[in-house]
């Protein structure tokens, strides 16, 4: 049986708690507790689960009560962490040594619905143990890092953990590169900041550092005391801080160890779910070797600038995520749903009426 702690925060889980002489329906329940541990725009946590009967199933659903209406209008970060948390869950079910057996977009008429996942017979790999371990060392960490370099077969490594998933890993070298990135990103904060709309709302999810609430960012993962998290809020919504926050982010990017962009061939929501796939598998990857990540989706959320990322890094695709790699202190985790509060109905497979 999950520990009452378990049950309250997904980051107690403990893998002895598996239920391994219970039903199908129960294990999949349990190992939700990992899918949600993965990361998502503002920590939104897009996505919400379904356990039918006959046969038992999991059933990822994106979440659009959660969406971003100013910075992901066309729901492609929305449908990029639920990827991640797909992914999460893939490496779970390995761990507890079973098959995974994954359908995506199973329903053509129902497109939010992402993935069917079932778990197939007795896995005959061993499982993907430091994949698996990280899942609960994996936290964003938005300090500054440390100058220490990622190694080359590393970052190889990670390449082809991208690849794996279907996306493509760019890293990026040059030094003039990553300057014009540092520009580009600030100039990306800049822009968001003048906008009223996109300051309401990412004001909307960020939270006190004695906030209750189990998702949205807290202020002690920016950095910020007490005091200065109850007021945070209050001045995004309502003064433009773009210049500042573009500063910041300039230091950050020009400060790191490796500066990547996962992109894809083709942008359709197929392409953005197993994007997401690729990101949580490199980003295990990482962090099994205690390398840190943080994100800057700006200039992906801006349509014209996404473009000019894309040709300026000579690809011939799109970009799907802007992030950088290197060491530091590992973060404190950001809070998570727990698994009760996504697990949102149990119901017979399949029914007409979900059409």
């Amino acid at each position: 049986m999950t520990s009452t702690t378990t049950a309250n925060n997904p980051w107690a889980i403990d893998e002895r708690d598996f239920p391994a002489s219970g039903t199908a329906a129960e294990k999949l329940q349990f190992l939700v507790n990992y899918a949600v541990l993965a990361p998502s725009g503002h920590n939104t946590q897009p996505w919400r689960f379904a356990i039918t009967s006959q046969p038992e199933e999991l059933e990822l659903y994106a979440d659009t009560s959660r969406e971003l209406l100013a910075l992901d209008r066309r729901h492609r970060e929305l449908i990029l962490s639920c990827g991640a948390a797909l992914f999460n869950l893939r490496v779970a079910i390995r761990h507890f040594g079973y098959e995974a057996s994954v359908e995506l977009f199973p329903d053509a008429f129902n497109p939010l619905l992402l993935a069917r996942v079932r778990l197939g017979g007795l896995a005959t790999e061993p499982p993907e143990q430091r994949l698996f371990t990280a899942i609960q060392k994996r936290h964003t960490n938005r300090r500054l890092f440390e100058d220490k370099p990622i190694s080359e077969p590393l970052l190889e490594e990670l390449r082809q953990a991208a690849e794996f998933e279907g996306a493509r890993l760019q890293v990026v070298r040059s030094a003039e590169l990553r300057s014009w990135l540092a520009d580009l990103v600030a100039e990306c904060d800049r822009i968001q900041g003048d906008d009223k709309q996109v300051r309401r709302e990412i004001a909307s999810w960020l939270r006190t550092n004695r906030s209750a609430q189990p998702d949205g960012i807290p202020g002690y993962s920016l950095g910020l005391d007490t005091v200065s998290s109850l007021l945070f809020p209050f001045v995004v919504r309502t003064f433009d801080t773009g210049e500042l926050r573009g500063q910041r982010d300039r230091d950050l990017i020009l400060h790191s160890a490796v500066v990547c962009m996962l992109w894809t061939r083709m942008d359709t929501p197929e392409e953005w779910l197993r994007a997401g796939q690729a990101l949580s598998r490199l980003l295990l990857l990482a962090y099994s070797e205690d390398v840190q990540a943080s994100f800057f989706t700006q200039p992906i959320e801006l349509p014209p600038l996404r473009e000019i990322l894309a040709r300026t890094l000579d690809v011939r695709g799109f970009p799907q995520m802007l992030f950088r790699l290197g060491y530091a202190a590992p973060a404190r985790p950001t809070p998570r749903r727990p698994v009760d509060q996504v697990v949102t109905e149990t119901r017979t497979p399949r029914q007409k009426n979900d059409r």
